[in-house]
């Protein structure tokens, strides 16, 4: 199921690479939210990504905005995803998928011959209220978080 702008942001709590939980509700009334869904840590696209959106973390901030990456990997691979490139962003770990059902960003696609199930890159923008401004599936790395930054911009 896929979400809709409008939308009440289901709501979660994931760990994150130093193991505290991220709970979505203790931002409402003072954050909004750049939610978005990667793959995989450490792999190019990834990792652009990842890094696109930490070097603009100070303009998110400037627009009470945080950045939020989420994965199937675990917290020890996103500490190490995280020191390796000096990443600013929190990354969660939600390796029982639990969040990417609720958010519908799994696909199945074929890897040598057998199917798996995989992230589809999305961005989920909510605002302080917990409502979805933006719903963004199949998105690309490569300057994704100035188009996601350009969104945060025009939200009143």
């Amino acid at each position: 199921m896929q979400l809709h702008v409008g939308m009440d942001a289901p709501h979660f709590e994931l760990a994150d690479a130093d193991m505290e939980m991220f709970r979505l509700t203790s931002f409402l009334g003072k954050k909004n939210i750049v939610l978005y869904f990667y793959p995989k840590d450490d792999t190019p696209g990834c990792t652009m990504e990842a890094t696109e959106f930490s070097d603009r973390e100070e303009d998110f901030a400037g627009f009470d905005t945080i950045v939020v990456g989420v994965s199937r990997d675990d917290c020890i691979s996103h500490g190490a995803f995280r020191d390796k490139y000096g990443l600013s962003l929190q990354l969660l770990s939600d390796t029982e998928s639990r969040v990417c059902k609720k958010y519908g960003v799994l696909y199945e696609k074929e890897v040598d011959g057998h199917k798996v199930i995989a992230i589809q890159r999305s961005t989920f923008v909510i605002d302080k209220q917990g409502k979805l401004r933006h719903v963004l599936y199949g998105v690309h790395a490569h300057k994704h978080p100035d188009e996601v930054f350009n969104l945060i911009k025009e939200m009143k």
